[in-house]
């Protein structure tokens, strides 16, 4: 099984950094596969919520007898453990490889570090779009600009910092 992953790893690691070589030299590799891997997951999250919204939920209320979830929500909770790992994963395996932390150490971090980072996308919405009268769709792409940042550095510096 071990064994499996690591040609997992290496077939990723293998096709992120062949579009790598336009980028050299402006933004280092470690950025460039966080970036990928940020991206991919991204879209993966997409993808992901719309087969749960659509043929999971099938755009239903979802009744859980205390509560009852409107089916955006519903499809909401249903994708963010699954994008949650896999990002990780990514994280770890991918972007940020070599740290001497232990895995639980790591997941417990990278948790702290997103939950951190819906609270800088909610302030910062409030921020802009409340305080300084923003439209919005501008303001969500400026905060998740500061999101990134924000991730990237945590991610590398203290989730899985070497």
């Amino acid at each position: 099984m071990r064994n499996i992953l690591k040609k997992i790893q290496s077939f990723i690691l293998k096709c992120i950094d062949f579009f790598y070589p336009p980028f050299r030299g402006k933004i280092p590799i470690d950025v460039f596969r966080y970036g990928a891997c940020g991206g991919a997951n991204t879209v993966f999250d997409w993808l992901l919520y719309f087969v749960v919204y659509h043929f999971v939920v099938r755009k239903q209320i979802v009744d859980l007898g205390v509560v009852a979830l409107s089916p955006h929500i519903a499809s909401l909770f249903i994708t963010f453990p699954i994008t949650f790992f896999s990002g990780f994963l990514l994280s770890k395996y991918i972007s940020f490889r070599g740290s001497v932390l232990r895995g639980r150490t790591q997941l417990t971090r990278y948790a702290m570090v997103v939950a951190a980072c819906i609270l800088i996308n909610y302030a910062s919405m409030k921020f802009f779009v409340d305080l300084l009268h923003f439209y919005p769709t501008p303001s969500k792409m400026l905060t998740t600009f500061i999101t990134i940042i924000f991730s990237f550095f945590s991610q590398r510096n203290f989730t899985f910092k070497k």
